[in-house]
């Protein structure tokens, strides 16, 4: 267990750096802060004075050096569009973008699973046949296309939900939530549900081919001819080994939903981090994607360590192989 998680560190480290460098490349290439900074009017001595301040006149091992240390501290410098420290301006995204995702990966979790052992247990059946149906339609249809048909069946023809916007929130200390709000948990639904559906399909479809699997392995036979009754069949063991790939696939998808947040947060103008890195793309505002960069690298990388560890939870052949391996 111990070897296994130093792996995944040192794996998690390895990537970090890679991810890093990447984004330390954006300073390289995607145009020149200095001249974002003076403009196209300043004198080269202006440009050589400012690119001397920040660094930029250093060798590029140098330079890539020091980033990593800054990035380590959290440090991104300004913002070249606002003025403001990088670091801030994230900070005061975050709770946005996380609490959009953790209510849609909920809603994609506790509706999808249902979904799917329903459409595995009740192969056939007319409701059954609806699922996989919508299922397909989710898959299907891009992410700004239903946040515009929801918008504009639930805000503008039917007026029960409003279509921009995070609403009330509520400040602990420095986090903000709208979840204790109920004017924060009007404005989320919307754009929760457009942000979960492609996941819950996701879910849907993999819980019922996973519960089909199941169902047909010889363990789930005998399983039946000690006369266990249906409902310990299928939710005490069938369920519960169908739930080790859903739950790497969930662990993933929420990362996926947070870094891909944007086409929702852009749609609802949801005030959350995707919007900031639309926003820092259209200006060329360097420092602002190379940390939008590093953070959803860094969230990856923790939600795939946390998912390797519980699969030694879920899955107790991985727990008996550990020991024998270490013996």
């Amino acid at each position: 267990m111990l070897a296994f998680i130093l792996r995944r560190l040192i794996q998690a480290v390895v990537v970090m750096v890679t991810v890093a460098f990447i984004a330390f490349l954006l300073f390289q290439y995607v145009g020149d802060p200095v001249i974002t900074m003076l403009g196209q009017d300043a004198t080269p001595q202006q440009i050589q004075e400012v690119r001397a301040s920040l660094g930029l006149d250093q060798p590029f091992v140098v330079q890539f050096w020091h980033f990593l240390i800054n990035a380590a501290q959290g440090d991104f410098g300004l913002s070249l569009r606002q003025g403001a420290k990088v670091s801030r301006l994230i900070a005061e995204r975050f709770p946005a973008t996380l609490e959009l995702a953790l209510v849609a990966a909920v809603i994609a979790f506790v509706v999808g699973v249902p979904m799917g052992v329903y459409a595995a247990l009740k192969r056939g059946t007319f409701l059954s046949q609806v699922f996989m149906t919508l299922s397909l339609l989710g898959v299907s249809l891009p992410t700004f296309l239903i946040g515009i048909l929801l918008i504009l069946v639930f805000s503008v023809t039917l007026g029960w939900f409003p279509s921009f916007g995070r609403g009330e929130v509520v400040q602990l200390g420095w986090w903000s939530t709208g979840l204790l709000t109920a004017k924060g948990w009007h404005h989320i639904t919307l754009p929760a549900i457009t942000l979960a559906i492609f996941q819950l399909t996701l879910i849907m479809r993999l819980v019922r081919a996973e519960m089909l699997e199941v169902l047909r392995t010889d363990y789930i036979k005998f399983a039946r001819a000690r006369g266990l009754t249906d409902r310990a069949i299928y939710f005490g063991h069938a369920l519960k080994n169908t739930m080790v790939p859903v739950m790497t696939i969930t662990g993933l998808q929420l990362g996926g939903l947070i870094a891909f947040a944007i086409i929702t947060e852009t749609v609802f103008q949801w005030p959350g981090m995707g919007l900031l890195f639309i926003q820092a793309v259209m200006y060329a505002d360097i420092p602002v994607m190379a940390a939008y960069l590093c953070l959803i690298a860094l969230i990856f990388v923790v939600i795939n360590l946390i998912v390797d560890l519980l699969y030694f939870v879920v899955d107790p052949r991985l727990r008996v192989g550990g020991k024998a391996g270490g013996h």
